[in-house]
């Protein structure tokens, strides 16, 4: 490719460097990462995350949104910004499993044990994550349940289990039925898209997790436990968190 050309590619091709430059400040990115857990945030709130007065916190937000990495909410006077849909949800949670981990040691057993939860068990935006996110989504390929043959695919096995468990997955949208998405903490695949969506919605709905405080981090409870040990044959042991 001559120099014309590569100068034609640059005009004409997707601007993936507008992208790269919202999540290359540091504030930014830990916005995404906050509003990983599917709420919608105001910017005080999102200030106060991120230890930055107010009006930065709105100029970031005011990028964001521009970028179409968030999207805005208004009810009255109020403000409210989330994640722009859960596509944006899977490319923050697999940017972060290639990003290097500079957080430091945690300075309190509070901040450890946060920490040790969020790994253990937590929501990515509106699906399971974590060690026992992925350890289901192993659990349902071991079982055929899940195909990876051709990329992550519901086998028909896989829609008659969750029809079983009273799982109703929406169609007629354009999002996947399936995809895998990276764990950042596991640094391997759990289950997303509309199934891995629905499948958490009835974890919640039938009690199986609960969520831990205001955080993302969800514990399994004990009728979890006996279900997902009944149904995937996971044991306490991985479902409790040491």
């Amino acid at each position: 490719m001559d120099r014309m050309d590569t100068r034609r590619a640059h005009e004409t091709g997707p601007d993936l460097a507008s992208v790269a430059r919202l999540l290359a400040d540091g504030t930014r990115a830990g916005f995404c990462l906050a509003l990983l857990d599917g709420r919608a945030w105001t910017a005080t709130e999102l200030a106060r995350h991120a230890g930055v007065a107010r009006s930065t916190a709105t100029e970031h937000l005011h990028a964001l949104v521009r970028g179409n990495l968030l999207a805005e909410e208004r009810q009255g006077r109020h403000r409210y910004v989330r994640l722009a849909g859960p596509h944006i949800a899977e490319l923050i949670e697999n940017l972060a499993a290639m990003a290097p981990d500079r957080a430091p040691a945690p300075r309190s057993l509070s901040a450890a044990g946060r920490r040790q939860a969020l790994a253990h068990a937590r929501t990515c935006y509106d699906h399971l994550a974590g060690s026992v996110g992925v350890a289901i989504t192993d659990a349902m390929t071991e079982r055929r349940l899940l195909d990876l043959e051709r990329g992550l695919s519901l086998t028909s096995a896989g829609a008659t289990w969750l029809e079983e468990l009273g799982v109703t997955v929406p169609t007629g949208t354009r999002r996947p039925s399936v995809r895998s998405c990276l764990d950042w903490t596991e640094r391997r695949p759990h289950l997303a898209g509309a199934v891995g969506a629905a499948l958490c919605r009835h974890a919640f709905d039938a009690g199986w997790i609960t969520p831990i405080g205001t955080t993302r981090a969800v514990t399994v409870t004990a009728v979890g436990r006996q279900e997902l040990g009944r149904r995937l044959g996971l044991s306490d042991d991985l479902l409790l968190r040491n």
